[in-house]
């Protein structure tokens, strides 16, 4: 089995800081630019897990690359270039503390609460009846805080927001309106590969005082996906959709006694496992761009990144 990227440790000309997230290691030079490394490091409730996931970082970046530029006519965005299959060098923005989660179906964890009796979610109200997998009317927009490392991230309302000061009232309608177009453009070019976004997350901050999209965009980690083909029969008899989402990862690890909680041990992750979540990253990223996934070469992965990265950090200075 494929070796995998768990970190790294680069020291860059002008590097003034190096920030560890639960998947990404970000570099910040000299104040303005970030280079985001994308590892293969592989999280679920809100933990990082033991193994990293072959080709993960790579799927992960290629893809946001690849919906940042198609999406750029919609939103500023915070790249500059992909000098490396898993890196993506851009402006440093000023961070909004929340995260704009669209639903555009009642799954994962809104149906969980759904289920246990919660009717409203970030203080929208959702209709009794609902079943699981169903589609909304319309996409919501349901934001959380952003977590440290190791905390979960908490539902909270467009109120809640305002109100405590954590975004203008002004930023966040720009932010909504942002969500659900970048959301909308998102569902056109799935459906075009038989594929329906079914939930996404989008981080924003500020450049120059303009709203920026940061981060990914529209993949595994941020994002849900169904099969097209079949949802309104698994629907109508009630089975479960299939999907290209991360989700499958949470299911086995809850169906192995681990939700994050306390006292709970992260199950054995066998060679099996490791390897059937990495064909289910590259199975996502050929399903939704339409390309075959080119695997990267190298024998010293760390190394050819670093060259790639300094190259470009030098084309920009």
């Amino acid at each position: 089995m494929a070796g995998s990227v768990i970190s790294t440790d680069f020291n860059f000309e002008g590097q003034q800081s190096l920030y560890k997230g639960k998947v990404r290691d970000v570099y910040d030079i000299d104040g303005t630019l970030l280079v985001m490394v994308a590892t293969d490091r592989i999280s679920a409730f809100d933990e990082v897990l033991p193994r990293g996931i072959p080709y993960k970082g790579q799927v992960l970046n290629q893809i946001a690359s690849k919906f940042l530029d198609a999406t750029s006519d919609i939103c500023p965005n915070w790249k500059i270039a992909s000098p490396d299959p898993m890196v993506t060098v851009g402006y440093k923005c000023e961070t909004f503390p929340v995260e704009m989660i669209v639903r555009g179906y009642l799954t994962g964890s809104s149906w969980r609460d759904y289920k246990a009796g919660a009717r409203e979610i970030c203080g929208i109200a959702i209709p009794d009846g609902m079943r699981e997998h169903q589609k909304f009317d319309r996409p919501i927009v349901t934001p959380t805080t952003k977590a440290e490392l190791g905390q979960h991230d908490q539902n909270i309302s467009r109120e809640e927001i305002i109100s405590q000061g954590l975004v203008s009232e002004e930023d966040y309608n720009k932010l909504e309106q942002y969500s659900l177009a970048l959301f909308e453009r998102g569902t056109q070019i799935a459906a075009q590969r038989g594929l329906i976004l079914v939930d996404t997350k989008y981080e924003f901050g500020k450049l120059d005082g303009e709203i920026t999209l940061i981060d990914e965009i529209h993949t595994p980690d941020s994002s849900r996906y169904f099969y097209a083909e079949g949802y309104e029969e698994r629907f109508a008899t009630g089975e479960p959709q299939k999907q290209l989402s991360k989700e499958f990862v949470r299911e086995w690890l809850m169906d192995n006694g681990f939700q994050g909680q306390p006292g709970q041990q992260v199950p054995e992750m066998t060679d099996r496992i490791v390897q059937s979540i990495s064909d289910r990253y590259i199975e996502l990223y050929e399903k939704i761009t339409g390309e075959k996934f080119a695997k990267a070469g190298s024998d010293d992965p760390s190394g050819r990144m670093e060259a790639n990265i300094i190259n470009m950090l030098a084309r920009l200075r």
